[in-house]
């Protein structure tokens, strides 16, 4: 890992050649900090596989975490660390602190509540699924949360020896931040910059990322690296359009979404679109316990919003988050009565991916009939449910058993989170004419096709090399210094 040299060198245990899990090793002669500890999403057998073996030797003597922000596949697998021995503090922004101590929590319910479901099915079916343990507990959660140190933007402050972070601003989720990395070691200085989840310019309730200087290695997601998105202002016309369809022949559009940042996105979208009169006014019902939670510390940090949101909430306007139609869903009952209830409605829940949660309840509940709807609104990682709904597969597996897939399903990745592949190319070349001694452009956080893609256009626009590491893969960092 190190040598006598001084060596700094990145290992990328998590999200190499694959948008989920994310881990990234730091290493030098005198610290080792890990950069973000996210759960796998993909096939459940090898998932809990790498979920419990998390790929990092000797975490208890690890010096510290950084977290770039809340979501499950950069946060969820803190739980595990520390349950394997780690008690060093995890440094993060207040925001994803906060998100954090709801979102860790509901990962550990419904991991307890999968388990048990599966292992009825088990016991009463026979089905051929593995018996389920919870990766972790409240517990695990608790004492994670007790480590965490939440650290403003643009507040310099050291973290191991040698070695000095400063948050930016990543636009991407509530509290997102790309991470500025001053390392010393052995004489030599380096500047690693870790985007994290990169966000989109001129999207709605967050500012546009910001752009870090001075960097020697710029490591960036590439989730949307072969491709741009549809645009923001074309996706109201597409909800409304949809959502119009599906009321006239009697159905319900089923949402699954991110409970943070995409959810309230969504609402937010939906407020606008019923206020302009563009489609008819039907119930939306966010049936998700956490995204309630999470809405509600949107309402705490007014630090991170763009102008226009900031607006919204300083007025006496109504919430940009509620409306007459809507209805936030907590009680379990309740949330079993929208699918026995026939009439038209939009459901939008939890889980983004569909891997876990009450929107698999409501695809069960949905995905047979030709009325209904399933919109697609983020990216959904190989072998998920939500790829396979994606990929237009005649029928899925919930919970083991097999559900015919008769219902439209739509891909609107207008909504994404992600900056797409010209907004990608643009960040790159703001740090690199802001970074004179950019050795290094390092892709992470996107699957193979992606990134090849990303390259052949990057290639002939940048000085610096290009490399998409394979996992496990460890990385010498070299260049200039300050």
């Amino acid at each position: 890992m190190c040598d006598a040299l001084g060596m700094i060198s990145l290992t990328f245990v998590g999200a190499a050649q694959t948008v989920t899990g994310s881990k990234h090793l730091l290493t030098t002669s005198r610290a080792r900090v890990l950069l973000d500890c996210g759960l796998f999403q993909g096939r459940r057998r090898e998932s809990n596989e790498r979920n419990a073996n998390l790929g990092i030797d000797g975490v208890e003597r690890l010096d510290a975490v950084v977290l770039s922000h809340a979501h499950i596949d950069h946060s969820g697998a803190l739980p595990v660390l520390a349950k394997q021995g780690f008690r060093g503090p995890i440094f993060t922004t207040p925001a994803t602190k906060d998100l954090c101590g709801a979102m860790l929590e509901d990962a550990a319910m419904i991991q307890a509540s999968d388990a048990r479901t599966i292992n009825r099915a088990i016991e009463r079916d026979g089905s051929d699924m593995d018996p389920v343990e919870p990766l972790y507990t409240k517990e695990d959660v608790v004492q994670v949360l007790s480590q965490m140190t939440a650290v403003a933007y643009h507040r310099r402050i050291a973290i191991a020896p040698g070695i000095e972070l400063t948050f930016l601003d990543a636009g991407h989720v509530l509290g997102s931040a790309i991470s500025v990395l001053d390392i010393e070691d052995e004489g030599e200085t380096r500047r690693i910059v870790f985007t994290g989840d990169l966000g989109r310019k001129d999207v709605p309730i967050l500012r546009d990322p910001e752009v870090a200087t001075g960097a020697d290695l710029l490591m960036i997601e590439s989730t949307y690296g072969d491709r741009d998105h549809d645009a923001i202002a074309a996706m109201d016309d597409a909800v409304a359009d949809l959502v119009s369809r599906v009321v006239a022949r009697g159905g319900k559009v089923i949402i699954p979404s991110f409970a943070l940042e995409r959810a309230q996105e969504i609402i937010f979208a939906l407020q606008r679109i019923q206020r302009a009169g563009k489609m008819p006014k039907i119930p939306v019902y966010v049936d998700s316990p956490l995204t309630v939670k999470l809405t509600d510390v949107f309402r705490r940090h007014p630090e991170c919003y763009d102008d226009e949101m900031r607006t919204l909430f300083a007025s006496d306007a109504t919430s940009p988050f509620s409306f007459d139609e809507l209805t936030y869903v907590s009680d379990k009952e309740d949330s079993k009565a929208i699918d026995q209830n026939g009439d038209s409605c939009i459901i939008i829940s939890a889980s983004g991916m569909c891997e876990a949660g009450r929107i698999l309840h409501h695809l069960k509940a949905s995905l047979g009939s030709t009325k209904n709807a399933v919109a697609i609104v983020g990216f959904q990682a190989p072998h998920t449910l939500g790829r396979r709904l994606v990929e237009r597969r005649s029928s899925v597996k919930i919970f083991g058993m097999s559900y015919d897939v008769n219902a439209e399903v739509v891909v609107l990745n207008g909504f994404s989170a992600h900056a797409g592949q010209s907004e990608l190319l643009s960040y790159i070349q703001a740090v690199e004419a802001a970074s004179p001694a950019l050795a290094k452009i390092v892709l992470v956080h996107g699957e193979p096709k992606a990134q090849e893609a990303l390259t052949r256009k990057l290639a002939p626009q940048t000085r610096a090399s290009i490399t998409a590491p394979a996992p496990g893969e460890v990385l010498r960092v070299s260049g200039g210094g300050h």
